[in-house]
């Protein structure tokens, strides 16, 4: 099977925004790019309403895709582009047509005023369910703003990529979501950022007002421990400038604080077959709400 990277559209802005980051990204790594686009039946009764009838929406599921593939064609030469239409569930359908997609990417609406993301229950179930990885892209989201500003400080997609950042359970660390974000920073000829944060045991607390050599202490801990899981792949890719930071406090805040200068974040989620609700893990949900740049999530066991 041919390895291809996929994006789900809507017609929706953020969804055209992820249409355009999937097409970057099937430039990087050299592969097709399918847009999938899910059509979910109304009701028998609104079917035969004049806005909705039958031709009506045969037209839209039709053009929606199809325009929105002339134009990634236009504006990535050399991306191969294809189109797929599905009937169904939104959430359940994109699962089963991304299985064995090499990334899927999906949009979602940026929150006013701020940088980042507010993911609707269609991605959220993706992202808890697909076993591929998910890139969240907010609305509005542009090329120049995965690159450094030029010197005179205006966004520029001429420019190098901005770091690549990891967030890492350090104790628990798993090789394919590090893999996976070492792979993106070495694509994209810049370095990664890898934040392991912590926070000191309950117990510890009452004792740090008289001794903070305590608090020095369990950082030193907590620095060898991310040196130690990161070192392995500090080697297989040399050419990858690793900064490595392990600052105290909550993981969630501390990664959306940092996913600005960034120009992929990149976190983990523990597959968990179960039936029923979306479990991708509370520091993943925090990023996935709040980060300012693209969020990959990759699941792992």
């Amino acid at each position: 099977m041919v390895r291809t990277v996929f994006a789900g559209l809507d017609g929706s802005p953020e969804s055209r925004a992820a249409s355009e980051w999937a097409a970057r990204e099937a430039r990087l790594r050299g592969l097709p790019l399918k847009i999938v686009h899910v059509w979910e039946p109304v009701p028998e009764p609104m079917a035969q309403a004049p806005l909705l009838g039958a031709e009506t929406q045969q037209h839209w599921s039709e053009r929606i895709p199809r325009e929105a593939a002339e134009g990634i064609r236009l504006r990535h030469p050399g991306v191969e582009v294809s189109t797929e239409q599905l009937v169904g569930g939104s959430a359940d359908t994109l699962v089963r047509a991304a299985a064995d997609a090499e990334l899927l990417a999906l949009g979602s609406r940026g929150l006013s005023g701020l940088g980042g993301f507010m993911v609707g229950s269609v991605g959220l179930s993706v992202v808890a369910h697909l076993e591929r990885p998910v890139v969240l892209v907010r609305a509005g989201e542009q090329a120049a703003d995965e690159h450094e500003p030029d010197p005179a400080g205006i966004p520029s997609a001429a420019t190098p990529y901005r770091p690549v950042l990891l967030g890492l359970d350090a104790a628990n660390p798993d090789d394919s979501v590090i893999e996976f974000a070492f792979e993106e920073a070495a694509r994209r000829e810049t370095g990664l950022r890898a934040i392991h944060s912590w926070n000191l045991p309950p117990y510890y607390v009452y004792g740090l007002a008289s001794d903070l050599r305590l608090h020095d202490e369990i950082a030193r801990q907590q620095a060898a421990v991310l040196a130690e899981a990161l070192r392995p792949w500090r080697q297989k890719y040399p050419s990858v400038e690793v900064t490595e930071e392990t600052p105290s406090g909550s993981p969630g805040i501390r990664l959306v604080d940092a996913s600005p200068k960034a120009s992929l974040v990149v976190v983990g989620r523990r597959i968990r077959r179960r039936p029923l609700g979306a479990h991708i893990g509370p520091v993943t949900h925090a990023v996935l709400h709040h980060a300012a740049a693209p969020v990959a999530v990759v699941a792992h066991n």
